[in-house]
């Protein structure tokens, strides 16, 4: 990895139902806020939210979805890939996209080169409550990890709900990702959003960029902002309000863990990647693998 600048952008969807008009107005709308953010922050990675294109709910079932969305890359990353040509970045951009069938909606990152290709694309492991086929929702979850090799360095990819969930970010550490991109439309509190984006990050000594949405979507849900940047040692280096806007912060991998904590002079000696204890990750990797649910009611 080399030293950077990175922004998360946060931006709301176009109010009211979806349709083929509000999907092109915010596929449009995500490529203009790359190319201010750039032109005002020098940013070389900029991250945007989950599902930017149609917002998160959309008040539709995953056949008509279907058809309002299209493949990667298409219409719903074509102007923001031309953003990212023009302005020289690279961009990840939130969307659904078409799966192989009429019904198949996966919840993906996209990550768009400084020439405007497509280098990546993750598909949401862990869809929120409601939000997966499976519970009467609109989203086929994806089964892969996704990690990027780029000029900045490692990409990692997670979406919202899957920052709930360790093991998926240390799969990706693990695989040598640097920095974890969680483009987000978070609908619990802002306390559980900076909690993991800093366990995350500090977890698997990792940038954390998550890029959270702002404003009301298609079905009414309102969003709070507070996009954030996080440094390897659990460090809030930028952190949004909650209307549109972006923050940016310099990630710099000679600094990412040169002490202890942020403007200590006790150096950093442990390293939670290096000094895991692989006996017994062996010994009870079947344990990780098994059905299990909390033993405390909830809904």
């Amino acid at each position: 990895m080399r030293a950077f600048t990175a922004a998360a952008v946060q931006v709301a969807a176009h109010p009211g139902p979806l349709s083929a008009a509000s999907v092109a107005a915010n596929v449009a709308k995500g490529a203009e806020w790359v190319t201010r953010c750039v032109q005002a922050t020098g940013a070389e990675l900029v991250v945007l939210p989950e599902s930017a294109s149609t917002g998160f709910t959309p008040g539709l079932g995953p056949d008509e979805l279907w058809d309002l969305v299209s493949e990667v890359p298409g219409p719903v990353t074509e102007p923001v890939q031309e953003a990212a040509r023009s302005t020289g970045a690279h961009v990840v951009w939130g969307t659904y996209r078409r799966g192989p069938q009429r019904g198949t909606v996966y919840n993906s990152a996209v990550l768009i080169g400084p020439d405007g290709h497509v280098l990546g694309s993750y598909a949401k492991t862990h869809p929120f409550s409601g939000e997966s086929c499976a519970g009467g929702g609109w989203v086929t979850p994806g089964e892969e990890v996704t990690v990027v090799d780029t000029p900045l360095g490692r990409i990692g990819m997670i979406i919202c709900f899957d920052g709930d969930y360790p093991e998926l970010v240390r799969v990706q550490a693990v695989r040598g990702a640097e920095v974890i991109v969680r483009p987000s439309a978070l609908l619990r509190s802002a306390d559980l959003w900076e909690l993991t984006n800093r366990a995350r990050a500090y977890d698997n000594h990792v940038y954390v960029i998550g890029a959270n949405a702002t404003g009301l979507d298609p079905a009414g849900m309102i969003y709070f902002g507070n996009s954030m940047i996080v440094s390897p040692t659990a460090e809030v280096l930028a952190r949004a309000a909650a209307r549109e806007c972006w923050v940016s912060a310099r990630l710099d991998p000679e600094q990412a863990m040169a002490s202890l904590t942020p403007g200590s002079s006790v150096p950093q000696t442990f390293d939670h990647l290096r000094d895991r204890n692989l006996a017994l990750i062996r010994r009870y990797a079947e344990d990780l693998a098994r059905p299990a649910q909390s033993s405390f009611p909830h809904a």
